[in-house]
């Protein structure tokens, strides 16, 4: 990938691949070709304080999917957090907004702090600081627009938060939005380490203990998570086509 038109590119074929083969990996292939489109329009209207560093965060920033959704079709190992991604993908057990936040997990948590440290590779990391946040910032509100409006694909789950008046947490049990600070530090920690493997393995390994707990989140949740998820009748290409119309 050299420019970030070639990213969505491949993003595009990604969800059309998803799509004619009712894959469930695709439910987060939608909304995260929404955040590239979203930052390329942010770099085309000169949104980032460095544009051209943006465009280059971008697509190593992607390329990290690109390489975990390739390793899954090729039955090839893929770090701990994407495969509980994937693997989750395979069955009918989980609800959409799980599937979403499996993906938000390793891709913020683990893939994000990677990317920003590989493109400041050599130099230092605060001029990177602001633009970070930006995208951060975007890649929440794409992921809490979804979330308002899920009743489109999950109207159980729209009913139970109209119960919850807003304590989610009452709900589902997902604490990666407010992990998402935690992004940061680890790119200051993954920039500065002089052992990189072993500090994405052990990132790794806390990042897929978070995914661990999306798809395990305990009995009595695990049994609302049943009910929502019997209200999601709608087949996955159905299902990325209105999580689509959301974003």
């Amino acid at each position: 990938m050299t420019t970030i038109a070639h990213t969505i590119e491949k993003m595009d074929s990604i969800v059309n691949q998803c799509m004619e083969k009712n894959l469930r990996a695709g439910f987060f292939a939608v909304l995260y070709r929404h955040v590239t489109l979203r930052i390329k329009q942010g770099i085309d209207n000169k949104e980032f304080e460095d544009n051209e560093r943006m465009e280059k965060f971008d697509i190593l920033f992607a390329q990290r999917f690109f390489d975990a959704y390739d390793a899954f079709l090729s039955n090839q190992p893929a770090t701990c957090s994407w495969e509980i991604a994937f693997e989750a993908s395979k069955k009918t057990d989980f609800m959409v907004m799980q599937h979403l936040l499996l993906g938000i997990n390793a891709h913020i948590n683990l893939d994000l702090g990677i990317a920003a440290a590989e493109t400041m590779q050599g130099k230092s990391m605060l001029p990177l600081k602001n633009d970070f946040d930006k995208i951060n910032h975007i890649l929440a509100s794409l992921v809490d627009e979804v979330k308002n409006n899920i009743g489109r694909v999950s109207p159980v789950f729209k009913m139970l938060m109209s119960l919850a008046r807003g304590r989610d947490e009452l709900l589902i049990n997902f604490s990666i939005f407010a992990a998402r600070d935690g992004a940061w530090k680890f790119a200051l920690e993954y920039h500065s380490s002089n052992d990189k493997k072993t500090s994405i393995i052990e990132r790794d390994d806390r990042i897929a203990r978070l995914g661990s707990a999306i798809i395990n989140p305990g009995r009595w949740l695990s049994f609302l998570v049943t009910l929502i998820r019997w209200g999601e009748y709608k087949s996955p290409a159905r299902k990325m086509a209105i999580i689509g119309q959301m974003v």
